[in-house]
């Protein structure tokens, strides 16, 4: 594995910013982290270690109130009752509602896509097991699954919820790291999504990684180090090799090249295709890619330095 930075990880590292302090400077969560990754890695031998995060939310209103969701349902429905009997007794059919779509979306995460159009009887076959999947699924969840992927996310909420208090704290889920709001098509997807996974057996849960999102890379890549992998720190590539419409190799930014039977690359697909490959005879569609291929976004994230763990204080209802 060739590595541009002095650490692996990418997005998910743990950075000195200030001198004693380490913080996640990118991802800073961690929950659709599959199981199966994580047991046949076997990262906790190699020092993964997940807190969960509980609250799960913590929200505030102008009016001072505040709202808890706990790992615990029964003081979740406590608090949600603060603001709407009826939606605490709707909540747990709600969850229970994108639970049983998360399931079978989350099963499909591993599976390769079968062939568009199919070509071979083989293809066939593949279909016949993709749409197995959803044969436990009744004609309502068949029917939320197709609108879920279009819907907003507040759209799905307005469904189910009447307190507005309720209703923007699960919002959240469905638009971080989006380019939109909640009432943006597609966004009840991305609410969803954020169901798949989980920490600790408990499904849906997130939790902060001891040491900072670079552990998780550090125990992949200590993973990796056991069964015989190379890893090289501060080599930059300058772009793959091609030759007969197939990479064989990579030349690195110092002129030496690697050669390897199958070449993975971990940059997104337009930094990929246009910085490292050329086009060329083999790849017309590569010119196209630029306009085809968006990838628009927003996020910030600040990494606060404080003496001391913040408090939030009802009366002057803030901060400090």
């Amino acid at each position: 594995m060739l590595e541009r930075r002095e650490m692996p990880g990418g997005c998910a590292v743990t950075e000195e910013l200030w001198p004693g302090y380490r913080v996640s400077t990118g991802a800073y969560l961690v929950s659709l982290l599959q199981e199966r990754i994580v047991r046949e890695l076997e990262l906790e031998r190699f020092g993964y270690r997940v807190l969960p995060k509980d609250p799960a939310f913590f929200s505030v209103y102008p009016d001072g109130r505040h709202l808890f969701f706990w790992q615990d349902e029964k003081k979740t429905l406590a608090e949600i009752a603060k603001f709407s009997t009826r939606d605490a007794a709707a909540f747990p059919r709600y969850e229970a509602y994108l639970e049983s779509l998360a399931v079978v979306v989350e099963s499909l995460l591993l599976v390769t896509p079968p062939e568009l159009p199919p070509k071979k009887p083989r293809d066939f076959i593949e279909y016949l097991k993709l749409l197995a999947r959803f044969r436990k699924l009744g004609p309502r969840e068949i029917t939320g699954l197709v609108k879920i992927f279009t819907q907003s996310a507040a759209d799905l909420l307005d469904e189910w919820f009447e307190s507005p208090e309720i209703k923007v704290t699960l919002a959240t889920d469905g638009v971080i790291g989006a380019n939109g709001g909640p009432r943006s098509a597609g966004t009840a997807y991305i609410l969803m999504h954020h169901c798949m996974g989980g920490v600790g057996g408990k499904r849906g849960l997130w939790g902060f990684v001891k040491g900072g999102m670079g552990a998780v890379s550090e125990a992949i890549a200590a993973s990796a180090r056991s069964k015989g992998a190379e890893i090289r720190m501060n080599v930059p590539v300058s772009r793959v090799l091609i030759r007969n419409g197939r990479a064989y190799g990579v030349a690195l930014e110092n002129g030496d090249e690697l050669y390897a039977a199958i070449v993975a690359s971990n940059l997104d697909p337009k930094s990929t295709f246009l910085k490292l490959v050329e086009p060329g005879p083999s790849r017309p569609g590569i010119p196209r890619f630029d306009r085809a291929l968006s990838r628009r976004g927003h996020i910030t994230q600040d990494e606060p330095r404080a003496r001391r763990p913040a408090g939030f204080h009802r009366s002057s209802r803030s901060f400090v």
